[in-house]
């Protein structure tokens, strides 16, 4: 009995270990198939599939393997980081506030920081890429990351209140160009052109904590903030603005480096369609805010009570690199208080074709980055016209020389105190410049009281154009709107940079 019933529990165990076996490869081989469809169907995925699985944060290696680590690189920048945060914040201070003061929007006296300092956790370095796209250049784009712990106070003064607001847990996410033109002599760098590309789009998030008191005492002053710190980045570090740094103590021309208008964009703002009503009795009174760079933003008149305005006003702005900018269109419904932006939308300027008028209907989004957007209802559309010219060589140069010009003139007005600001005058054109709302009208121009008396009694400051570029960077480079040059450097050369005809036809009205 023991030997026969041995021998059937034998069987029976060798049975169930040879089912048990059989059945863990079956499950095996479908998690094999599963892993290569799943291999399969990642290796498909574009950069935006990539951005909605794993958000705007990862890595450019990742889906991009030109992109090389450098975790050498990074042990070396912590050890490092102690002496560079000091070093830099000391440029920061001085490159950045005259630009907070620049870009400062209406509403708001006096911006500035109270307390500034980089903290200990280094930035990283998740990959670098190497590339030869001009000849006589090396190009590096490095893959950014910094979530750090700076502490940065801002001191800001606003007509209804003054509070001292701090950015907490500030993220930035980017990618640095870095552009050695070579030389024959050394050091074999003659000048380096840095710059954030507009691709993938820079990503600073940041929190606001106001001390001693409450965001709300200012009404939208976080927004505000927001609006000045995506300006300034937009305006200045995004490509294809950059900073041009020249290298050695032999004077270098620079001219090459720098950014050029390439050509002029002429926008027939037609009309809207079913616009969200944002208004308690009533109908909205909506205007548009167009612009290639925030820096020379124009506005239409506003259309009181309707929510299918028509417009048909037509605007010419510059352009510098149709590759990579875009036109920005916002709608916004008119306010006693501050203005609630109704829609808004982008046309990429490498859709247009050159010298060919074309009519767009747009569909009015809620914002621009539509992932932190709960609400995605219709905003309804917006039609308009646009035509692109491509300047040739002497019309980019007069073009540029036409900025120099205005600059100037801004900047005069800005010593003079017609104007607080740059965004002053750029508040859609309501005040100094536009559709015949406020002091002067359609123009700044000759004999206009408060402006052709104080500057230059009607030397036609500001002609047909907005825009300026306040008193720049004295201590860390010359910001003239695009260009920041080496303050080590005897060769330094001031660059001029502002649209000249952003308002040739005005805003009027």
């Amino acid at each position: 009995m023991g030997l026969i019933s041995g021998m059937i529990l034998g069987t029976i165990v060798g049975v169930a270990l040879m089912a048990g076996w059989r059945e863990m490869m079956k499950y095996r081989s479908r998690k094999r198939i599963s892993k290569a469809v799943d291999v399969k169907l990642l290796g498909s995925l574009n950069r935006d599939d990539l951005k909605k699985i794993c958000g705007e944060s990862y890595p450019e290696w990742i889906s991009f393997p030109i992109y090389e680590q450098v975790k050498w690189l990074n042990k070396q920048l912590s050890k490092l980081w102690p002496f560079v945060a000091e070093a830099a914040t000391m440029v920061i201070k001085e490159s950045v506030e005259p630009l907070l003061e620049d870009y400062r929007p209406p509403g708001i006296k006096s911006l500035k920081f109270s307390k500034l300092t980089l903290g200990n956790v280094a930035p990283k370095i998740e990959g670098i890429r190497v590339q030869s796209l001009k000849k006589g250049q090396i190009t590096m784009d490095i893959d950014f990351r910094w979530g750090g712990d700076p502490s940065i106070i801002l001191a800001v003064d606003a007509l209804v209140a003054s509070l001292p607001i701090q950015l907490k847990d500030l993220q930035v996410f980017t990618v640095v160009r870095v552009i050695f033109q070579l030389t024959e002599e050394i050091p074999c760098i003659s000048a380096v052109v840095v710059a954030l590309l507009s691709e993938p789009k820079p990503k600073i998030d940041y929190t606001l904590k106001a001390i001693g008191g409450s965001l709300t005492a200012i009404p939208g002053l976080s927004d505000m903030i927001d609006d000045t710190v995506n300006s300034i980045v937009t305006d200045m570090l995004q490509w294809p603005h950059r900073i041009v740094v020249p290298i050695g103590g032999v004077p270098v021309d620079t001219s090459e480096l720098e950014l050029k208008p390439q050509g002029k964009l002429s926008v027939t703002v037609v009309k809207a369609n079913a616009l969200k009503n944002m208004e308690m009795i009533g109908k909205s009174d909506p205007y548009v805010v167009l612009y290639v760079r925030p820096l020379f933003k124009v506005k239409t008149k506003v259309i009181e009570n309707n929510l299918n305005p028509v417009w048909e006003q037509t605007f010419d702005m510059i352009a510098e690199d149709k590759e990579t900018q875009s036109l920005i269109l916002e709608v916004f419904d008119k306010d006693i208080t501050q203005d609630k932006r109704l829609g808004t939308v982008k046309l990429p300027l490498i859709d247009l074709e050159l010298e060919t008028a074309k009519e767009y209907e747009l569909r009015l989004l809620p914002s621009l980055d539509m992932l932190k957007i709960k609400d995605k209802k219709d905003r309804g559309t917006l039609t308009i016209k646009v035509l692109y010219h491509q300047f040739s060589k002497e019309e980019s140069l007069e073009a540029l020389e036409e900025e120099k010009r205005i600059i100037e003139q801004r900047k005069k007005l800005k010593e003079a105190g017609v104007i607080g600001s740059t965004m002053d005058a750029l508040d859609g054109a309501a005040s100094l410049v536009g559709s015949g709302v406020g002091m002067v009208g359609t123009g700044i121009g000759a004999g206009v009281g408060l402006v052709g008396s104080g500057i230059g009694a009607g030397a036609g400051l500001v002609g047909s154009g907005i825009g300026a570029v306040g008193s720049g960077l004295s201590k860390a480079g010359k910001f003239m709107g695009r260009s920041v040059t080496n303050q080590f450097s005897s060769s330094s050369k001031k660059s001029g940079s502002s649209t000249p005809s952003a308002q040739e036809n005005g805003a009027g009205s």
